[in-house]
């Protein structure tokens, strides 16, 4: 939450009052201040605005109404359909439709996807992981086909050298407003934990650095939206901000990424996988503080407890913070209104009866 919230506001800070400073110097066109504002959203590392009210709408129509219910097809399509309204009621009121799906996956996977049919759930679990494959490629196929746009080129092509400039420019921005957040924000998160080994090492901080500087799609779909019309390019200014963030994000995801892993292998030679031991693993055994202090919940624990080793175990392990009273609130509140784990409605003769008949044989 520092880094995804405050940290974007540094981030998004540093690369407009930048483009400001330096492009006006440059007199690349005439662009106005919304444009140097979208700019450093464009290339800011993330957006923070999200709804989750469509995911609990449609946990709440499968749990309570009939019409759908222990039907794949239609439990399936009325899960599908849901999460499109989301996307466009964000859309509608110009918000971030992506993080607006994305978490709206997650309300339904916690609620809504416990209320459906077991055939529902491997329908869904497929189908949606399907759809992202192919999503994901026509995405990536996009961005191979927009970084050859004839039209777009043409308008940069007597001064090659102001959009190489440009694109260097916003590319040492981007470094500069990572770097802005990522080291200071790890230095006052290190200072709230006494123990070595909750803290960031500078090592680490480098490696989440570099991580976050590669740009995508999203940027440049953001940019298209920004500097287009129709799809089509009219002004020089505008094609220039087009074909420089087309090669920033070709640099940072070719030269960042392929960077990365020989990176963490230089940073982190000794950064291993382990596995715990079995006994460790047993929700029983762990009493562990989610945003709290190892040192209070440990006083309050039987002697010789260990963390968990997975965030499976976490969630199922009782702590004495943010974790334990939201837990309570869920369970108390919001479960038996929209469902979910230990809340499934019950019907005779449904396939959920079936499954409940099994649970016990496999215990």
């Amino acid at each position: 939450m520092l880094f995804g919230a405050v940290g974007t506001l540094i981030s998004w800070s540093i690369i407009s009052f930048g483009v400001i400073k330096f492009f006006k110097e440059m007199d690349i066109g005439s662009l106005e201040i919304g444009d140097f504002l979208a700019i450093g959203a464009i290339f800011a590392a993330t957006d923070s605005v999200c709804t989750l009210q469509v995911g609990l709408v449609s946990a709440y129509i499968i749990k309570t109404l009939y019409f759908g219910r222990h039907s794949t097809d239609r439990e399936f399509a009325l899960m599908m359909l849901m999460a499109y309204l989301s996307y466009i009621m964000a859309e509608l009121f110009y918000l971030s439709g992506i993080l607006t799906v994305f978490f709206c996956g997650i309300v339904m996977s916690h609620y809504t996807w416990h209320n459906v049919t077991e055939s529902s759930r491997i329908t869904s679990k497929h189908a949606f992981a399907t759809l992202s494959f192919v999503c994901e490629t026509f995405i990536f196929l996009h961005v191979g086909m927009d970084a050859l746009d004839i039209e777009t080129w043409k308008f940069v092509n007597d001064r090659p050298g102001t959009s190489i400039i440009v694109s260097s420019v916003l590319l040492a921005l981007v470094m500069a407003g990572r770097a802005a957040f990522v080291f200071p924000l790890s230095f006052l998160s290190n200072l709230a934990h006494k123990s070595a080994n909750e803290k960031i090492s500078f090592r680490q901080q480098i490696i989440i650095w570099w991580a976050g500087l590669m740009r995508g799609a999203v940027s440049m779909a953001l940019a298209y939206n920004q500097f287009t019309r129709a799809g089509h390019t009219q002004l020089r200014c505008n094609a220039i901000m087009i074909t420089s963030t087309i090669t920033v994000v070709l640099f940072s995801t070719v030269v960042f990424g392929l960077m990365t892993k020989p990176l963490i292998r230089f940073l982190l030679p000794n950064s291993k996988v382990t596995s715990a031991p079995s006994g460790s693993s047993s929700p029983k055994s762990i009493t562990v503080p989610f945003l709290g202090s190892i040192q209070d919940s440990f006083e309050d624990s039987p002697k010789g407890v260990q963390q968990p080793s997975s965030i499976r175990a976490l969630l199922t392990t009782p702590t004495h913070t943010v974790h334990y009273y939201w837990r309570k609130f869920d369970n108390a509140f919001m479960r038996p209104v929209f469902g979910g784990r230990g809340f499934v409605p019950f019907v005779p003769g449904s396939p959920a009866e079936r499954s409940e008949h099994k649970l016990p044989q496999l215990q």
